[in-house]
């Protein structure tokens, strides 16, 4: 073992110096390349599982939260409810917890906010310690390819695929978890495919991608234009639209939260199944904001029926005039469609009894609940865990950063900003601290006295 006692002499206002004692301690088989990446694994698919209970427990609560339960009389009567009802778990089973628990859950949320909801002991909470996520859909997909194929012969055919080692998993549990799916699939109810419309705005905000025009940029090449917009389905307000070179998660996070920081939050957020609205991310998002995602089922073309019919009027009206040869790039294209929303947006509609989609939504100026600028910028932020390195750098995109010495050789967890311009640490009580860019020239103006003690010379 060594420990170096290091002097900070860059001390300024003649304040006390500073000692840091660096304790390293000798190699252990824990320190091998092979144990750290095993640790590092396990850190994330913790972190995930942690995530995945913390959506589950919003889930439940997000009724009461943005005020879409139905009139229960009282928070009790409605926690029984819910509690009666059951709740879905990571894995696909129905839970029933207590009113009392779907109660702490509630207060903690109010209190903290979506991190509140963060599990801080046992990670595995609602998911099953014998049949993990791998074997459960391996057994969904013979089950459903094969729907006459027994228990049994699903779990013969597990073991002899290797997938279920002697004594792991038994066939009782595997045959449990086929009555599950099986109870599941006639629970199932037939869509409703009528139209409808909510009776008041921002409790339903449906977004949506479309292909745009080829646009020429200065290097001579054209490229697809993706337009992402979202619209409120009580009033047909077009509360943000944007153009784009490529239609992704980040790009539409972009439009919602513009579209947020305007009108404030809707209760539910309406997209389709795509890989630009379907991830956790999206889904930390919503929870942030107190808002939950409802994604459209395949074959119910009513559930995104306002703004599919948006995007024809916008071809037939704003992409059918353009003469591409006027824009020069996607900020001049941008500016062409936002002064077209402007106008869209004024209109009388035919299904507002010709109400404009503005005056629509304007009558109810009170459902804007308006987010603070803080609530915002810390709620639309992107997450990802590094590894820090022994001397307090992590790298995200190619591009270094320091960050407190506390965090040496530890798997920490990240929120930034989609351009990077802003990142931050998870501290322990979730709280945000920011890091900085690494400046190697700047840290070699410090000075140090450096006095080593090995185990020999104590």
């Amino acid at each position: 073992m060594s420990v170096e006692i290091i002097h900070n002499e860059n001390n300024q206002n003649n304040k006390p110096a500073l000692l840091l004692y660096h304790i390293t301690l000798p190699d252990t088989e824990t320190d091998s390349p092979y144990n750290q990446r095993k640790q590092e694994g396990d850190f994330v698919m913790k972190q995930e599982k942690k995530q995945e209970i913390a959506l589950m427990r919003y889930s439940a609560l997000a009724p009461l939260i943005t005020g879409t339960q139905d009139d229960f009389g009282s928070l009790s009567a409605f926690f029984r409810a819910a509690c009666a009802k059951g709740i879905k778990a990571p894995d696909g089973s129905m839970k029933h917890y207590s009113p009392k628990t779907l109660e702490k859950w509630y207060l903690a949320y109010r209190k903290c906010g979506f991190d509140a909801l963060i599990p801080t002991g046992r990670s595995d909470c609602g998911v099953s310690r014998k049949i993990d996520e791998d074997l459960r859909e391996q057994i969904s997909y013979l089950k459903h390819t094969y729907p006459r194929m027994s228990a049994a012969a699903i779990y013969k055919q597990l073991q002899d695929n290797g997938s279920i080692r002697s004594g792991q998993i038994s066939e009782s549990t595997v045959c449990r978890f086929i009555n599950q799916l099986a109870l599941q699939e006639r629970l199932t109810v037939n869509q409703d495919m009528r139209r409808y419309e909510r009776h008041h705005i921002n409790e339903v905000w449906c977004g949506d991608s479309s292909s745009g025009p080829y646009l020429k940029t200065p290097d001579g090449k054209k490229h697809r234009v993706y337009i992402i917009a979202l619209i409120d389905d009580a009033s047909r307000f077009v509360l943000g639209a944007n153009v784009f070179f490529n239609d992704t998660f980040v790009n539409l996070m972009t439009v919602m939260k513009s579209a947020v920081s305007k009108y404030g939050r809707p209760k539910i957020f309406n997209f389709d199944n795509g890989a630009a609205y379907k991830n956790r991310q999206m889904e930390l998002l919503a929870a942030r904001i107190g808002s939950v995602i409802s994604y459209c089922k395949p074959y119910t073309p009513t559930q995104k029926a306002k703004i599919e019919r948006w995007f024809r009027t916008l071809k037939d009206q704003w992409m059918a005039s353009l003469d591409m040869r006027d824009f020069h790039s996607l900020e001049e294209l941008g500016g062409s469609l936002t002064t077209y929303i402007s106008s869209y947006n004024q209109r009388s509609h035919s299904s507002l009894k010709g109400l404009s989609p503005q005056e629509r939504f304007f009558q109810e100026p009170e459902l804007i609940r308006r987010l603070t600028d803080e609530q915002i910028e810390s709620s639309f932020l992107l997450e990802a865990e590094r590894r820090v390195s022994a001397d307090c750098v992590i790298v995200m995109d190619q591009i270094e950063y320091e960050v407190d010495y506390r965090f040496a050789k530890q798997r920490i967890t990240l929120r930034y900003s989609p351009d990077m311009e802003k990142i931050f640490v998870v501290e322990a009580d979730d709280s945000l601290t920011p890091i900085r860019l690494l400046n190697k020239q700047e840290n070699s103006m410090v000075k140090r006295d450096k006095v080593r003690l090995t185990g020999g010379d104590a």
